[in-house]
């Protein structure tokens, strides 16, 4: 079997149908998916040859959200969206269960932790290489970040990181496997960060700490391995994510944040193969994937959260309120166009509201100037007029005309505009002028660098170290 996971950073922007066909995952876990159920199109939804299960962020559009897609081989025995249990539909079965101990949490934070889409979890039937039978069970999972500006999303992170290690252990003791695929938002080792910095300041991270203990380590607790470190423990540079603005792909300078993990026991039975693709385009991730030796039973069904019993895309009969409204507004807006009262013969029943104007463009004045500057000329040729000092006001206009050359000049002189900017010494090329945005006293200031991605020292390709702060004239 291959599982696959790729921060797409917005579906409808993404990979599309042919691209997650491409991949070639039985199962493939996405996330940012960024769309709201509203905004799920069927081409996006039902892709041909997979059953689709979404969690969507239910506080902002456009943010967050997950999705997984399993192909028909891999069709799951139970699906649920999110970690708590909160989001399970009553009555309609189909859940995975499982939740451990939600004591330390309060009803309002599990809902807060929930509320954003950032878990699905399928539950399959697979036959190991042993030719045994067992489950496994797949958690799609997009962590939230840490943003050093806002503390609060730090302690989300925290509690996010919590609840997802208590639901992938009671999991595991109920039995079966599990593996947790997705953007943990978090680079575990120094070898996964192209800038890790002091290391004691880096392994202080509380992301990395909580890595630590989730995984398993020859003393340490931790009941889940990477699977990319256990097949590749030394191999640099095999990140997942780059700055995209600065254009750090290129030069590979970015960091290792999305994963596959899996039981242990799982992972020294099962596991054949674990890559990081690199060359797939698309987002400012990359896919990661892991190849197990085991195999799907497929379940003769969908489970409930598939987005195929949507009502949208199951083809079944909507309530006819849904249509009323859209019809009784466009009979409206027919009616107000059709009616004519007493209409004669210069009556239009296509009459309505003229469209509102746009902005004029400028340049149309300047044209109709030119056209009369033109006309005013011609009439002009030729004639022989007495000087008594009375000059045609088209000629005088003319005369203007012809002088425009230097008055351009004159403007450039008061107002030059902004000076080039500065080569670097290195590469001979125009630097890029940025912002200071982080606070302090230099907050606003503006300053020129190397134009490059940035990347390592001995990296031709990699930015160099000129910076020079913007000032007047051309420094």
């Amino acid at each position: 079997m291959r599982l696959l996971s790729w921060n797409v950073a917005g579906l409808r922007a993404g990979p599309g149908p042919a691209g997650l066909g491409a991949l070639g995952g039985d199962v493939i876990c996405l996330q940012e998916t960024r769309v709201t159920r509203d905004l799920l199109e069927e081409p996006l939804a039902m892709v041909d040859g997979y059953n689709s299960y979404f969690s969507f962020c239910r506080t902002r559009s456009g943010y967050s959200g997950v999705a997984t897609f399993c192909k028909d081989s891999a069709t799951p025995l139970a699906a649920e969206e999110g970690l708590s249990g909160l989001l399970a539909r009553p009555g309609e079965g189909g859940a995975v269960g499982c939740y451990g101990d939600l004591g330390a949490f309060t009803h309002q934070e599990l809902k807060a932790l929930d509320s954003e889409g950032r878990a699905v979890i399928t539950h399959h039937r697979i036959r190991t290489s042993a030719e045994q039978e067992t489950t496994l069970t797949v958690i799609n999972v997009y962590c939230p970040r840490a943003d050093p500006q806002r503390p609060e999303r730090a302690a989300y992170q925290a509690s996010f990181y919590r609840l997802l290690q208590g639901r992938a252990e009671a999991l595991l003791r109920d039995g079966g496997h599990v593996v947790i695929l997705g953007d943990i938002n978090t680079s575990h080792r120094p070898i996964d960060h192209c800038e890790p910095g002091d290391p004691e300041v880096f392994r202080e991270h509380p992301g990395r700490r909580w890595l630590d203990g989730f995984l398993w380590a020859p003393d340490g607790q931790g009941l889940f391995v990477d699977t990319f470190r256990l097949l590749h423990p030394s191999q640099p540079y095999a990140f997942t994510c780059w700055r995209i603005d600065t254009g750090a792909r290129l030069t590979n300078h970015g960091t290792r944040i999305d994963y596959v993990l899996a039981d242990r026991a799982l992972a020294l039975a099962e596991l054949r193969d674990a890559r990081v693709l690199p060359e797939v385009p698309g987002s400012d991730h990359c896919p990661v994937l892991a190849e197990l030796a085991a195999t799907f039973l497929p379940a003769p069904r969908c489970p409930p959260l598939c987005t195929r019993h949507m009502p949208e895309f199951a083809g079944t009969q909507q309530k006819l309120s849904r249509f009323l409204v859209r019809v009784e507004r466009g009979a409206e807006a027919a009616g107000g166009r059709g009616t004519c009262r007493g209409a004669g013969p210069g009556c239009s029943a296509r009459r309505g509201r003229r469209p509102p104007r746009g902005q004029t463009d400028l340049l149309r004045y300047f044209r109709a100037a030119q056209s009369q500057l033109g006309t005013g000329t011609a009439q002009n040729v030729g004639q022989q007029e007495p000087c008594n000092g009375m000059v045609p006001r088209e000629l005088t206009m003319g005369q203007a005309a012809g002088t425009e050359p230097s008055s351009t000049a004159r403007w450039r002189a008061v107002l030059p505009g902004p000076a080039p900017p500065p080569c670097c010494p290195a590469h001979g090329e125009p630097c890029a002028l940025r912002t200071v945005r982080k606070p302090g006293p230099n907050r606003g200031r503006r300053f020129y660098v190397c134009a490059r991605p940035p990347g390592r020292p001995n990296d031709p390709r990699a930015r160099c170290d000129f910076f020079r702060w913007a000032g007047k004239g051309r420094s």
